[in-house]
């Protein structure tokens, strides 16, 4: 998309984009969506002022126009959390240009980002985890799909992994028997066990698999040959949900979540369930807790012979 830009600032874009991939080492869909909400906040920067931006523009903008710029998109009915996640990606490319010495704008520093209600994760019964990863092997025609698709699914509620992370495995991440290197957000490396269960399904799928792979290839791959598309693995928990009745909000992530609730019922502590999910900080991980206690007074209502009275 052509942005109402000068050449200047299309060039900054380009080295700000190159940084982003090359040293920051950020996943595709986190480039893609910075762009995309960069080309949002010049479009409408270039609109609002009634000509091109240039470099210096941005310097001198102010919390007004920013502000201006959220207001904006709250009136085309762009929800909080896209509004502050726009708002982290415009905040990244300033402070690149900062830290690059190309311009300084304090004002971009100054302005609070959009309340955004945290919803709690939606995870699966210890039932409905177990039938979604036994299962998972009978909804391809090929077997060995289906295979692949029970390891990754087991991969996700036993190991607690997301799903990029697991896609974005290689061979030589498996290195070793009872662990594997996960590589995060942020780039972060951290080192998750694998129970036996899953060492068994990973090692039947790989057996089965046809093509060949060396230490570099990715572990879980597609029907030609190339590395598995998360729609994919998502389209086939679709169909395994249909066919269970399971609930729509029942997805690759919820195995996750899964992971971390059961864990936390089973009484894993905070900490140690912070370290195997790789969140950077404790409050993301506190969160399960409080799932954990409408479960607890859900049980109780039911379960209590006062709460059967009538």
């Amino acid at each position: 998309m052509l942005l109402p830009i000068t050449p200047d600032l299309d060039l900054a874009l380009a080295k700000w984009r190159e940084w982003l991939v090359g040293e920051k080492r950020a996943a595709a869909h986190t480039v893609e969506a910075y762009q995309s909400d960069i080309a949002h906040f010049l479009n409408f920067i270039a609109d609002y002022r009634g000509h091109k931006t240039k470099l210096a523009d941005l310097a001198a903008l102010s919390l007004t126009d920013f502000r201006a710029w959220l207001a904006q998109s709250a009136h085309e009915n762009i929800g909080a959390a896209s509004r502050a996640r726009a708002l982290a990606g415009v905040r990244n490319f300033f402070r690149w240009l900062d830290r690059t010495g190309r311009l300084h704008n304090p004002a971009i520093d100054l302005l609070r980002a959009p309340k955004t209600p945290k919803r709690l994760p939606r995870p699966l019964s210890e039932d409905n985890a177990q039938e979604v990863v036994a299962l998972a092997k009978n909804v391809p025609h090929e077997e060995w799909i289906g295979l692949r698709d029970q390891a990754l699914f087991t991969l996700l509620y036993a190991a607690g992994l997301r799903i990029s992370e697991a896609l974005s495995l290689c061979h030589r991440d498996l290195a070793q028997p009872d662990r594997i290197v996960v590589t995060g957000k942020g780039n972060k490396q951290r080192s998750v066990p694998l129970l036996p269960i899953v060492q068994e399904t990973l090692a039947t799928y790989i057996a089965a698999c046809p093509f060949l792979a060396s230490a570099k290839d990715p572990v879980f791959i597609g029907a030609r040959g190339e590395v598995l598309n998360p729609g994919v693995a998502q389209r086939q928990l679709r169909k395994l949900r249909r066919d269970l009745n399971l609930p729509e909000t029942v997805t690759p992530h919820a195995l996750r979540h899964s992971f971390a609730t059961h864990l936390l019922a089973s009484g894993a502590d905070l900490r140690s369930l912070q370290e195997l999910l790789g969140h950077s900080s404790l409050s993301t991980t506190q969160l399960y807790t409080r799932i954990e206690s409408i479960q607890l007074a859900q049980t109780y209502r039911a379960a209590h012979p006062r709460a059967k009275a009538r």
